[in-house]
């Protein structure tokens, strides 16, 4: 893998590029975005190329180095990754220890902290100590979609390379042209997954969301036309999915906000779920008050779940509503 495997972020890569180029690459990256945007990706590759024998701002794919780092065989290429969302004290321990170390094959030694947020705070303040005084040899690389969580000496000491959502027209191309999915499914994954490659390719392969995006759009269709028994009874469908309720939530979201797109402009291409047309169609006779005061609903529910109300009542509460 090499920087040309990588969807988008080409400014990121420049940035990068022109840092090995000048001779700049800094002790300490905060590579920072949201999940599942490609910065471990991204860190790896830059890892990989400070590493190649060749020295230059692409990998060269074949000298013992890439061929060490792409076996995950590399003695100076370290990643820390959480385990059960935390990153231990003693993990951090190893490291500043490995750190003091001179390299064993190339003139740098790479560490890559992913999820670097899921630092305590004792270890973040180990880890301070080092970035603080690097040893010239080591480049630290970062990785947050927190970073709110990093303690503020930490951040100050960082080069931040800020990762953006990627363009739903690269995702796009992508799923169609490697994946051989339908250019309507395609689009609806690309603007479902809000720019994430991770969350588009998951969902590219899982028909089990698909199959959860039609049972709900049946639910929807029952509670538009007055069900109030299927309100009720739709409950269990969220108690059996709970693990997936941001999800649907968000695919119910969608959906409202297509048909208010629908009723208002009458132009489909606007839509994420362009694929339903004449489902949404069939629902256009709602009021655009009603549209706006379920989606207020929904937004609603799911702030209230993360406040930890009763999930239950929530539900039922939210479902009647609609």
């Amino acid at each position: 893998m090499d920087f040309t495997d990588i969807i988008g972020h080409e400014r990121q890569i420049k940035s990068l590029k022109n840092s090995i180029n000048n001779g700049t690459v800094s002790h300490s990256y905060l590579f920072e975005g949201e999940e599942g945007l490609g910065k471990k990706a991204v860190a790896y590759v830059f890892s990989k190329t400070l590493l190649c024998e060749k020295k230059q701002d692409e990998a060269c794919n074949t000298c013992t180095s890439c061929i060490k780092f792409d076996s995950s065989n590399h003695p100076d290429f370290k990643i820390i990754s959480p385990t059960n969302n935390t990153i231990k004290r003693e993990e951090i321990d190893k490291i500043i220890k490995d750190i003091a170390t001179m390299p064993f094959e190339s003139n740098r030694k790479i560490y890559i902290i992913d999820d670097c947020h899921s630092l305590r705070l004792d270890s973040q303040n180990i880890l301070l100590k080092t970035l603080e005084e690097p040893p010239d040899y080591i480049t630290i690389i970062l990785i947050t979609s927190e970073k709110e969580k990093i303690i503020p000496t930490i951040l100050s000491r960082c080069q931040s390379i800020k990762f953006y959502s990627l363009e739903n027209s690269k995702i796009v191309d992508l799923l169609v042209e490697e994946h051989k999915l339908e250019i309507n499914r395609a689009k609806f994954i690309a603007s479902f997954s809000k720019g994430s490659l991770k969350k588009s390719l998951e969902l590219a392969n899982s028909s089990d969301f698909f199959n959860m995006r039609s049972e709900i759009i049946e639910i929807i269709d029952s509670l538009v036309k007055g069900d109030k028994i299927k309100a009720l009874t739709s409950v269990d469908f969220f108690n059996e999915n709970k693990e997936n309720t941001e999800e649907i939530l968000d695919i119910m979201v969608y959906w409202f906000r297509d048909l208010l797109i629908l009723k208002e402009t009458g132009n489909a291409n606007l839509l994420i779920n362009r694929d339903m047309v004449e489902r949404l169609s069939n629902q256009t006779f709602m009021d655009l008050n009603r549209i706006n005061d379920i989606i207020y609903r929904i937004d609603e529910t799911k702030i209230n779940i993360k406040r930890n109300v009763n999930y239950n009542l929530l539900i039922e509460t939210m479902l009647l509503s609609i």
